[in-house]
């Protein structure tokens, strides 16, 4: 790594850095120069210096240095030049890029072809790989638990040095595997300075202004630190500097070609994106993106002085391709290929006969040995978590070969535990004993966190309520990973709670948790539609259990709850029992959950059962509710059924089974129905209708439910019996911000109901 000019510092642009992969594009062109002649003959072999091996011939053909510029998805098409490059056996001699371009120059340097990088780019999941976390339903349900109740982005670390927060929307978790898997990390390391091909990679010091480059190290390393949009991607720290995308200071690193290998000439790929017109610049985000976007063009503007008549300057059209729009990389690959391809008259100079390009191709490929086996697996690096907390993931087996795919799905599933801001690997040793060496990096922001929900709900029938939720969460306690999370909300739900879970051994199959809670909200009981009475109802909880998980599917928890039930009569009728009344018992729980979102699934099933025996031995609760999704193209279907019961005498009102509310037959009002027995079935489908921004997960989708119930042994609407139906419209889907959604309820017997919501449930 090695720093180079000092230039201004770039302090004042993080903040819309991000907006940088967000830049809708403008018109592009591309131009070439007056090609360069010559003789073409084969190559010698180029040293990382960029001179030639002792002994090798002169070069009697012009030297060619290749430039690829930045510019987030747009920066696809550098692959299409690519591709002309080679049908017209054009050799190069040195390359540099940045960004995304470093991405493509790295890979190429690195023996992929560009077939492989195109079939790489269309197998890769866009929509989730600036995504960090994986699938839900791969988090352990712990996690999930805690996803539910508080917003993922809301995590801000809490220490002896104050708050901090992560430094980037993702912490490029995906992208690093993403890149392994392209250059073959399977294979082993690899370093940029045994590379055949002299390879530049420029990244940014976000700290000092300067700008970094990369000849030498770990490859995948370099290619990750140049892409690190500021405030997007969080900065990768290499030898105590923090670096990012390294277009803030050299967008179009001609000067680096220059002086890497002299070319005689300089092919250079600008993917760039346009300013922003005029009269587009009004808010703060696009004023900030302007700002970003100034710079870089300031940046590219000077490298492209240093261009001379000889030299070839290509700028695809890439009008309608922004730099988020990783989706349309094939057409940005096919406008790369148009652009070399108006310029071939410039480039056909340059060419080999067949049989040197067949040399200059042999001598730079990589080997292509077959993987060696893996001798042992280790974990390095940690300082709080235990290593067995990662390794109860990792399923490589000794002696066999390095099983890419699956050792991906696994690190995910580790990274997914909340604990670490990367979970990264590399082979490292001899080819006849390599050894697997897993490199989790704790999150620097841990291990305390403060973590913050909202709620906002209104409803035709019941008005509006609101509730701010926040907590203090304390990790790894204890060398067995002993954690503890204080929550209080504030609204119309009001109260306070404390969890605590110990794990009973290193791969946390086996816990003990407490519960504590006592708070209080409101509660409308309704006879004949109307609401006859509104209560305060205190609520007070403590409970242990022993609980097993099962991997990633869910866990079984065992164990004794107290609860302390009072209602405080606001308005309406006398209807609940007066007094406090205690409840409690043996409960015991179930919950699996194989669906892969939280609150908006798209395929998954789900399975929960709960029972309680009371101490008294006077009723027996039972609950159980089964949830599956598919998903086919923008449609989802969608099923959901329901039972809660007493198998044994009669539940008390506070812990009968409850319908009302958005889809729990959503033209009545929430809790409307309360019944000893409740069974309900559900069946909805909804089209896909948008998609949330590059970095988040989640889509907006126009549902239909058709919604049906029976309760029996009722509490309230003692005058309804039989089958109770409803149907609901709505448009919702998951937002920064929780779950969202405005929806409308109708039913055969003329209720109606109307929703907005926004928030955690």
């Amino acid at each position: 790594m090695q720093p180079a000019t000092p230039v201004r510092r770039v302090a004042a642009t993080v903040a819309g850095a991000a907006i940088l992969a967000l830049a809708p594009p403008c018109a592009a062109a591309a131009t070439a120069a007056s090609g360069a002649t010559g003789d073409a003959v084969a190559p010698a072999r180029a040293n990382p210096a960029g001179g030639e091996h002792v002994g090798a011939p002169p070069r009697t053909r012009p030297t060619v240095g290749l430039v690829l510029g930045g510019g987030g998805a747009r920066g696809a098409a550098h692959i299409g030049v690519l591709e002309v490059l080679e049908s017209l056996r054009v050799p190069v001699d040195c390359i540099a890029g940045t960004s995304f371009g470093a991405l493509v120059a790295g890979a190429w340097a690195a023996g992929v072809s560009p077939r492989a990088m195109r079939d790489a780019m269309a197998r890769a999941d866009w929509a989730d790989i600036f995504r960090d976390e994986p699938e839900d339903r791969e988090l352990a349900a712990r996690q999930r638990r805690l996803l539910q109740r508080y917003l993922p982005g809301s995590e801000i670390g809490v220490g002896a040095d104050g708050v901090r927060g992560r430094t980037g929307a993702v912490t490029g978790q995906k992208i690093r595997l993403f890149i392994g898997e392209l250059i073959g990390a399977e294979r082993g390391a690899i370093d940029i300075a045994a590379l055949p091909l002299p390879l530049s990679i420029v990244a940014t010091d976000i700290g000092s202004g300067e700008r970094v480059v990369f000849r030498a190290g770990d490859l995948g390393q370099a290619m990750r630190a140049s892409m690190s949009v500021p405030a997007l991607m969080a900065p990768l720290e290499v030898d105590g500097r923090r670096l990012v995308d390294g277009g803030l200071v050299d967008n179009l690193p001609v000067d680096e070609v220059r002086e890497r290998c002299a070319p005689d000439v300089v092919i250079a790929v600008n993917v760039g994106s346009p300013l922003l017109p005029p009269d587009e610049v009004g808010s703060l985000l696009t004023v900030s993106a302007q700002m970003v976007l100034l710079l870089t063009e300031q940046n590219v503007t000077r490298s492209l002085t240093q261009l001379s008549a000889r030299d070839i300057y290509l700028r695809p059209m890439l009008d309608g391709i922004g730099a988020d729009g990783f989706t349309l990389h094939a057409q940005a690959i096919e406008r790369g290929r148009e652009a070399a391809g108006w310029v071939r008259h410039a480039l056909q100079p340059l060419a080999l006969d067949e049989p040197a390009w067949q040399r200059w191709q042999e001598a730079r490929a990589r080997p292509s040995e077959p993987p060696s086996p893996v001798a042992a697996v280790e974990v390095a690096g940690l300082q709080r978590v235990h290593p067995r907390a990662v390794t109860r993931h990792l399923n490589q087996a000794a002696g066999e070969p390095l099983d890419t795919a699956g050792l991906h799905r696994d690190l995910l599933r580790a990274y997914g535990d909340g604990w670490y801001e990367s979970v990264d690997y590399r082979l490292v040793g001899p080819r006849e004993r390599q050894i697997l060496r897993v490199t989790p990096i704790e999150k620097p922001w841990g291990p305390d966190y403060l973590r913050f929900a909202l709620n906002l709900d209104t409803t035709l029938r019941q008005g509006s309520t609101y509730s701010l939720r926040a907590a203090y969460q304390r990790t790894w306690l204890d060398a067995l990973g002993a954690e503890t999370i204080v929550g209080a909300e504030l609204g119309s739900r009001t109260g306070v709670d404390l969890g605590w879970t110990q794990p009973l051994e290193p791969a946390q199959r086996w816990f003990g948790e407490l519960e504590l809670a006592s708070g209080w909200a409101h509660s409308d009981l309704f006879n004949r539609g109307l609401r006859a009475a509104r209560y305060q109802v205190f609520r007070s909880t403590a409970a242990l259990a022993l609980g097993h998980a099962f991997a990633r599917l869910g866990d079984l928890r065992l164990g004794w709850r107290e609860t302390v039930w009072r209602g405080k009569l606001e308005t309406g009728s006398v209807l609940l029992p007066s007094g406090r009344q205690y409840v409690g018992g043996l409960e015991m729980t179930l919950d699996l959950d194989h669906l892969n979102r939280l609150h908006f699934p798209t395929e998954g099933w789900a399975l929960t059962l709960d029972a309680l025996h009371s101490r008294k031995g006077d009723f027996t609760r039972l609950g159980t509710e089964a949830r599956v999704a598919w998903s086919s193209g923008p449609w989802v279907l969608a099923a959901r059924a329901r039972f809660s019961g007493s198998p044994r005498g009669r539940l008390p009102i506070f812990e009968a089974g409850q319908l009302g509310g958005f889809l729990n037959l959503s033209a009545y009002a929430s809790g409307q129905i309360v019944a000893d027995t409740v069974r309900y079935a559900q069946l909805r489908g909804e089209r896909i209708v948008g998609r949330m921004p590059l970095g988040l997960r989640g889509d907006m989708r126009l549902g239909l439910a058709l919604e049906a119930a029976r309760a029996g042994g009722r509490f309230t609407e003692l005058d309804r019996d039989g089958l109770i139906d409803s149907l609901a419209i709505y448009l919702g889907g998951e937002t920064p911000l929780g779950p969202a959604y405005v929806g409308l309820g109708l039913s055969s017997q003329g209720r109606a109901n109307a929703y907005l919501f926004v928030g955690t449930p």
